[in-house]
């Protein structure tokens, strides 16, 4: 399952998305954005899939 989010806060790979008001994802990043070097910062929009089992983590797929 894919959602949309801004990125709030970052500490060493991880990435803490705020999807709505009160939800919130813990996320690290796939690997075709590692492979390609693309850069996550604070308040980009980011495309995070969610695994349906445990939807507090899951990875990001795409940065907007």
């Amino acid at each position: 399952m894919e959602v949309e989010g801004v990125v709030v806060d970052s500490c060493k790979g991880k990435f803490k998305i705020k999807v709505s008001d009160s939800y919130h994802v813990l996320a690290t990043l796939s690997g075709k954005i590692r492979q390609n070097e693309i850069k996550v910062l604070v308040g980009d929009q980011v495309v995070v899939e969610v695994s349906e089992y445990d939807t507090t983590q899951g990875r990001i797929v795409r940065r907007n």
